[in-house]
């Protein structure tokens, strides 16, 4: 979420605590103090600032909204200002818990540095969570058992799937495989599936006589001669 400043379709933007695991909310929020905000051309800087000042406003105006309809603001990176770039367009490291569904924050992709946090019961009901939303880029698992990683890739329907890997891209050669709303048109654009999206397909179709010169006449030609009769 952090990365980039969250400026990417693989933000990973939403992270669902499953039973315990939420208790991890608190170490994150910890690690998330430590991140260094800054002009990204600096050696140390870990967030750099975000693209325009629209997307900064953008961005706070969906954190505030977030709040408004019952987030828990666990860690607030607006109102940052960075020394030599007081009138940059940035944003810290923030992270929202007790979230639902409907909340603003879990249904726009905000393009910023949030982290937004669900907390769930079982692996069932985040899967079931994750196959309800529209989009369907990427998504990951992270676990210690084999069984449950299993479980996940079967029955999530999203086109990249990370197992303890925070950004599930593929490597070049295979496609990048997002879908439902995380993709337009019908095909991928690299990997194999890339040579089809750059190539311009040609048909020739081609008619040598090994004796006589019956070309089919004006109807469609067929495999072999058929009598038809009535």
């Amino acid at each position: 979420a952090f990365g980039a400043a969250g400026q990417r379709c693989m933000a990973l933007s939403v992270a669902i605590f499953v039973g315990e695991a939420k208790h991890f909310i608190a170490d994150i929020v910890k690690e998330a103090k430590q991140l260094k905000v800054g002009c990204g051309f600096i050696e140390g800087v870990d967030v750099g600032p975000l693209i325009t000042p629209e997307a900064k406003q953008r961005c706070e105006r969906i954190i505030g909204q977030a709040i408004k309809e019952g987030a828990t603001m666990e860690l607030d990176g607006r109102n940052i200002t960075v020394e030599g770039y007081e009138n940059g367009n940035f944003v810290g490291p923030t992270i929202l818990s007790n979230i639902n569904v409907n909340n603003i924050s879990y249904k726009e992709e905000i393009f910023g540095p949030v982290l937004v946090c669900l907390e769930l019961d079982t692996l069932e009901e985040a899967i079931h969570l994750t196959n309800n939303n529209k989009y369907g880029n990427g998504c990951a698992i992270f676990t210690g058992s084999g069984a449950s990683a299993r479980k996940f890739t079967q029955e999530v329907e999203v086109g990249q799937v990370g197992i303890n890997v925070p950004i599930p891209v593929p490597l070049p050669f295979f496609s990048f495989t997002g879908n439902r709303a995380s993709i337009r048109g019908d095909i991928n654009f690299y990997g194999k599936q890339g040579i089809n999206f750059y190539t311009n397909l040609k048909t020739v179709t081609s008619n040598w006589q090994y004796k006589g010169a019956d070309l089919g006449g004006v109807t469609m030609p067929l495999l072999g001669k058929h009598n038809i009769t009535k």
